[in-house]
């Protein structure tokens, strides 16, 4: 009897293990809120216990992430691309007449000025008795030395020139500046020295070329500073930096 009574006590003293109770089996009501057995959820909801949709399935029709949000698997949006991406850079514009005439006027100038140096240095010996001419104390190694320094200078300034043509043939505005600056200071100069006369015993052939030159470089500075050749040079900068 006192084990029938503990036996009963036993029994009747356990408790269910915790936990979520049992999915109810067939022919059984379920909970509120849960579909019956064996049927899923109405189409266009999710499931009653708020899960995500299964590894590599899209979430119900009708609902995505809200904007600026990652999706359910976390994964960010696929980033934009820029605009004007992919687009091909815009055609070169040809080269205005008034470019041509200018760079080529430059051009000529320099072949000028080249010319006018090897006539002039042809002579060395000539050039050195006029410098001591002029001051008595200069010696013939100093006036070498110092017709030696002029030579190396006047071809850096050559190659320098060569160069800011070659770049404003190219198109570069900043070459274009540069020889604005260059060739208004040898028009302003050259002005000057014509209006001086030939005080330094130059042939009339030197002067003659200096003439030329002088002409030549304000023609060059005219026509770049047009407007055709303005605008050429505006679509240049443009396109150079769209093609980046």
């Amino acid at each position: 009897m006192a084990a029938g009574q503990d036996g009963s006590e036993q029994q009747g003293g356990q408790q269910p293990p915790p936990g979520p109770p049992a999915y109810p089996g067939p022919g059984q009501q379920p909970p509120y809120g849960q579909p019956p057995y064996g049927q899923q959820p109405p189409y266009g909801q999710q499931d009653p216990y708020g899960q995500q949709p299964p590894y590599g399935q899209q979430p119900p029709y009708g609902q995505q992430p809200p904007y600026g949000q990652q999706d359910p698997y976390g994964y960010a949006p696929a980033p934009s691309a820029p605009p004007g991406w992919g687009s091909p850079p815009p055609a070169p514009m040809e080269r205005p007449t008034t470019v041509r005439i200018g760079i080529g006027a430059f051009v000529a100038t320099l072949v000028l000025g080249l010319i006018s140096a090897v006539v002039q240095f042809s002579d060395p010996d000539d050039l050195i008795d006029q410098l001591q001419s002029q001051d008595s104390s200069i010696t013939e190694d100093v006036a070498r030395t110092a017709l030696t320094i002029g030579i190396v200078f006047g071809l850096l300034l050559v190659a320098l020139q060569a160069l800011f043509i070659w770049f404003a043939w190219k198109g570069r505005n900043w070459a274009r500046i540069v020889l604005f600056v260059l060739g208004g200071i040898t028009v302003v100069f050259g002005l000057a020295g014509l209006s001086g006369g030939t005080a330094t015993g130059a042939s009339g052939f030197l002067t003659s070329m200096a003439v030329f030159q002088w002409l030549l470089t304000l023609v060059g500075v005219v026509a770049l500073a047009l407007k055709p050749s303005s605008e050429w040079y505006r679509h240049e900068g443009w396109r150079r930096s769209a093609a980046r």
